[in-house]
């Protein structure tokens, strides 16, 4: 295993997902991009071999560290055994099954000292991305990675919880002498101020910035390209307010 790979150890949420998804953007490419160069290094005639992503996004395929145990949690072992005695696309659909898990330990190892609210929000970065698995067997396409903290209004409903997930992580920093308030938000499954329903997983939503509810796009008659030109938008009851208001 290069060494590379456990030289620098990253502490705050920020630096593991930016660690995470070097590694995750490494081997996806791997399982994708450089398949063909990824399947001839995974020679059954060799030993054990293991699929590495590095912090620098190369990727390796090689031994097992030999430290017991090991600096960093390991890959899974022996990959190159059964790539022969399956189906390609079963084989590599394995592999990326088991980076996945892979991937997820070693960012957990390195946030092993976070407290609960901070794994909580590392998890909602890692999660906002695609697995390795849902890229390689087509399930999911690659997007553009999340930042930590998104400005857009316009969002479908994963980036809507991540924002959610963000507010409550600063309400709790800022009330650090009660740890539990706002975790109700962090679980509050969020509804249409219009309609009352949370709707398909990948409708438009677009929030008011004077309430804050969440509005369905269609609901309020608003599109994405609409919304893109508002720089405050208001829902229609906080519209009628303000037009009472100025009345």
């Amino acid at each position: 295993m290069a060494s590379n790979s456990s030289s620098h150890s990253p502490r705050t949420v920020e630096e593991i997902f930016k660690d995470f998804s070097a590694r995750h953007a490494a081997v996806l490419r791997a399982l994708t991009g450089d398949v063909e160069e990824f399947y001839s290094h995974c020679d059954p005639e060799r030993d054990n071999l293991c699929l590495y992503g590095h912090p620098n996004e190369s990727w390796e395929v090689a031994v097992p560290a030999e430290e017991v145990p090991p600096e960093l949690p390991e890959p899974v072992l022996g990959i190159n055994f059964a790539r022969d005695g399956m189906e390609r696309r079963d084989w590599l659909s394995l592999v990326s099954m088991h980076t996945d898990s892979w991937l997820l330990s070693v960012a957990f190892y390195f946030g092993a000292r976070l407290n609960r609210n901070e794994r909580s929000r590392m998890f909602t970065l890692i999660n906002d991305l695609p697995t390795v698995f849902e890229v390689v067997t087509g399930r999911k396409p690659l997007k553009d990675k999340p930042s930590v903290d998104s400005g857009k209004k316009s969002k479908n409903n994963a980036k809507l919880q991540r924002e959610k997930q963000t507010k409550a992580n600063q309400r709790l920093h800022e009330e650090s002498d009660d740890e539990d308030e706002g975790n109700e938000d962090e679980h509050e499954e969020t509804l249409c101020g219009s309609c009352g329903t949370n709707g398909n997983e990948d409708e438009f939503w677009i929030g008011c910035d004077i309430c804050e509810r969440w509005f369905h796009g269609k609901c309020v008659k608003i599109t994405p390209a609409k919304a893109q030109s508002i720089k405050e938008y208001r829902c229609p009851s906080c519209s009628n307010k303000k037009a009472k208001h100025m009345g």
